[in-house]
């Protein structure tokens, strides 16, 4: 301490006590921010090009890593201070991984001779335009009644953002599923309420269902979904006339069914018949299902009477390929489901969310470039969150769903600014 006195006396560079600080401080050193404006700036953007070398999900058994130490010394010391029979350890490790090797290899080679079979038969059934037969289905009912959930299960992959916050669908979100000779476009709507006097609301910034109200006879088959679970623990009388609206407005050449959804969730199974017995003698549905769009219950006879409704008519979309338009919506729908899985009570709701670019690359991968505008910059700070970690989180979890649908490299870009 004498020597560091003497310099800050004689010294005049040692004499700036930021340069002392540097070497004798205890305190961690942080560089210099030049420009916080720019370091804010870089926060609020997610580029996923940033994490293509990292690893985040290893396929299992996929490792190199290899085992630092030898198996010997190990059952040396098993035996010697232990007092384990290791010869006896190893025959039994062997065999179990014999079993699992064999189970493994019974799987794949029953993956592969279902995939040939399916491919197999997609060559013999060459379904020609003149027996190709279509169906248009509207899935209607009110918010959080599980109707995006239910879309997925049928379509077979995730168009529609699912989230058990109300209102996550804002707007019509179409889902194709082809069967054979036979396409369904399922188009699922934002949520719809009427109030207790029996009217829809007015007011599109309390229940966006303009879109939802004003389709509904554009469908050749038109499905009532309502939370069953919620209706015998917590009935509410606006859902029950929403139903019985719907069933007395009349449509020609359109048929009506009632979906009682998550049944999954009803302990008392005697529940359900009550259930059924209460609406049995509603007046303009054709039939009632009992589904659960999570597990799938009820869904494959739901399919089936829709498949067997369908009209002989030319396809809409591609059956082997996904349209532009399509994984554009999709690419929004999963990332405005993690917007809402990760910011919380009325932020996301007044959030603007738009697609700003999206490019096919030479080597088949995709860029999509989205843009969060924020009415106010409080507002910001919560999606960007520290050091932007909130909306890096978002387009991770984004960014790997969309590699799993599109099954290619997605390059996703995030970006929160102000309005």
């Amino acid at each position: 301490m004498k020597a560091v006195r003497a310099l800050t006396r004689f010294s005049p560079i040692a004499a700036d006590s930021a340069f002392l600080r540097r070497f004798y401080s205890a305190q961690p050193q942080h560089d210099d921010v030049s420009n916080p404006a720019e370091l804010s700036a870089r926060d609020a953007v997610f580029d996923s090009a940033q994490f293509d070398d990292l690893n985040l999900n290893p396929i299992p058994g996929s490792s190199n890593q290899e085992s630092t130490w030898d198996e010997r010394y190990r059952d040396r010391v098993k035996s010697q201070v232990f007092g384990e029979n290791v010869s006896h350890l190893r025959i039994l490790q062997r065999e179990e991984e014999k079993k699992r090797k064999a189970g493994r290899l019974a799987n794949e080679l029953l993956e592969a001779a279902l995939d040939a079979g399916d491919s197999e038969d997609d060559e013999e059934r060459e379904v020609t335009e003149e027996e190709r037969k279509s169906l248009a289905v509207g899935i209607i009912g009110a918010p959080n009644a599980g109707k995006s959930a239910l879309t997925n299960y049928m379509v077979g992959t995730k168009v529609s953002a699912v989230s058990r916050k109300v209102h996550t669908t804002t707007h019509e979100v179409l889902g194709v599923m082809t069967k054979g000779d036979t396409q369904i476009c399922f188009f699922d709507t934002p949520g719809l309420m009427l109030k207790k006097s029996g009217f829809p609301y007015n007011d599109i910034k309390v229940l966006r269902n303009e879109s939802a109200w004003g389709s509904v006879s554009l469908y050749n088959v038109l499905i009532v979904v309502f939370d069953v679970h919620r209706h015998i623990t917590r009935p509410d009388s606006r859902v029950v006339r929403l139903i019985e609206r719907m069933g007395s407005i009349s449509i020609p050449n359109q048929k009506r069914i009632l979906c009682m959804n998550k049944v999954d969730l009803v302990e008392k199974k005697k529940d359900l018949l009550k259930v059924v017995e209460e609406f049995s003698d509603l007046s303009g549905y054709v039939r009632h299902f009992m589904t659960s769009g999570v597990k799938g219950a009820g869904v494959k006879d739901l399919t089936k009477y829709l498949m067997e409704q369908a009209v002989q008519r030319p396809w809409d979309e591609d059956p082997f390929t996904m349209s532009e338009e399509l994984m554009k919506n999709i690419s929004l729908e999963i990332v405005r489901e993690k917007l809402l899985d990760h910011v919380h009570q009325e932020v996301p709701y007044g959030i603007e969310h738009r697609l700003m670019s999206w490019k096919e690359l030479r080597d088949g991968s995709v860029r999509i470039e989205q843009h969060f505008i924020t009415p106010k910059i409080s507002q910001r700070k919560i999606l960007v969150g520290k050091k932007g970690s909130k909306i890096g989180r978002i387009g991770m979890e984004a960014n790997e769903e969309l590699r799993a649908i599109f099954k290619r490299n997605v390059h996703l870009i995030l970006m929160v600014r102000v309005k």
